[in-house]
């Protein structure tokens, strides 16, 4: 219960002696002149990273493995007759995870 009259006493007293200092536009002018150092290493930090992900990928022959699951994929679905599939749902799937994929590749940016 003291803890509540404290909490309140020192309420009441901020808001009894609450003064309004003039900013003047100050706060607006400190804040504009701060250096976006952060800012932009994150940028050149996430584009190197990027750069040698994409170079670790191709060197590696992350391309020709992309291309062999996929077709690996679709010769097992077409010998194991698993065609009963609609080709509008996978166009939509594959227009769905692009769209996920650029929107994370746009928001690392």
């Amino acid at each position: 219960m003291a803890e509540i009259d404290n909490d309140k006493l020192l309420q009441d007293f901020f808001s009894e002696n609450k003064q309004e200092i003039a900013d003047n536009e100050f706060s607006r002018r400190v804040m504009h002149h701060l250096p976006d150092r952060n800012k932009r290493l994150v940028h050149i930090w996430t584009s190197c990273m990027m750069i040698l992900g994409i170079v670790l990928f191709v060197s590696l022959g992350g391309l020709e493995a992309t291309w062999r699951t996929l077709q690996d994929v679709f010769t097992n679905m077409i010998s194991h007759e698993v065609v009963t599939l609609d080709p509008k749902s996978l166009i939509i799937t594959a227009i769905v995870l692009l769209f996920m994929g650029m929107k994370k590749v746009c928001s690392l940016a």
